[in-house]
């Protein structure tokens, strides 16, 4: 039985109580980008680099797996897994990935939901905490936008999401137009009281890159 779902009030910037981050610098940094590694044959494969232009983490998505399954390491050694993020169903349109922290003994950091027939003209998804509440919402930001983009243009627009924790925001998501590689940028800025648990935040540009690639 997964999560239960929250019933309750909303959730304020009040009552969520500042998620730390782990303690690895890598996950410190403000901003991040997420660059798909291009030309490889099997699964994919990302580089996430810090401020800086260096290497914080590397991920891979496996291939030929009935349910999503991405790795995130601090390096392209993968010595050093950090996160799992992984499908709880096979095909689903309003499909969970639960965000897991080996370097704790595998616990839950929290979910990643998108809102299923919401998501086929406005980009949605649900941060859900580690007993599976909802917390807080990414959502693309220009409803023209997002039209002209399924019906007309595709990838030629770009998308631009908002991160927000009990209506606070605490995170966005940029995607430009680029033919060859598929990448985002994610800033982390807006989070000045550290409400949203940066592993979240990470898996969240990962599977914007990963997942909705494979869905435009």
């Amino acid at each position: 039985m997964g999560p239960r779902r929250y019933h309750g009030p909303p959730v304020t910037p009040s009552s969520v109580p500042p998620a730390l981050p782990p303690p690895l610098p890598a996950f410190h940094h403000p901003t991040y980008l997420v660059r798909r590694k291009v030309f490889k044959l099997f699964g994919a494969a990302f580089h996430i680099y810090d401020p800086e232009g260096n290497v914080a983490f590397y991920s891979k998505q496996k291939a030929f797996k009935l349910k999503e399954d991405i790795r995130v390491y601090s390096g392209e050694d993968q010595r050093q897994e950090l996160l799992v993020i992984r499908a709880r169903n096979i095909l689903d349109i309003a499909a969970t990935y639960d965000v897991f922290d080996p370097s704790n003994g595998n616990a839950l950091a929290g979910s990643l939901k998108r809102k299923g027939l919401k998501s086929i003209v406005v980009d949605e998804w649900q941060f859900l905490d580690g007993a599976g509440r909802e917390i807080g919402l990414i959502k693309e930001e220009s409803l023209v936008l997002a039209l002209l983009r399924r019906i007309i243009l595709g990838q030629l627009l770009p998308q631009e999401y908002n991160g927000s924790i009990g209506g606070a925001p605490v995170c966005r998501f940029k995607r430009n137009f680029n033919p060859f590689v598929s990448k985002v940028k994610l800033d982390f800025t807006a989070d000045t009281r550290g409400l949203l648990d940066r592993r979240l935040g990470i898996a969240a540009a990962v599977l914007l890159v990963a997942i909705e690639q494979k869905q435009s």
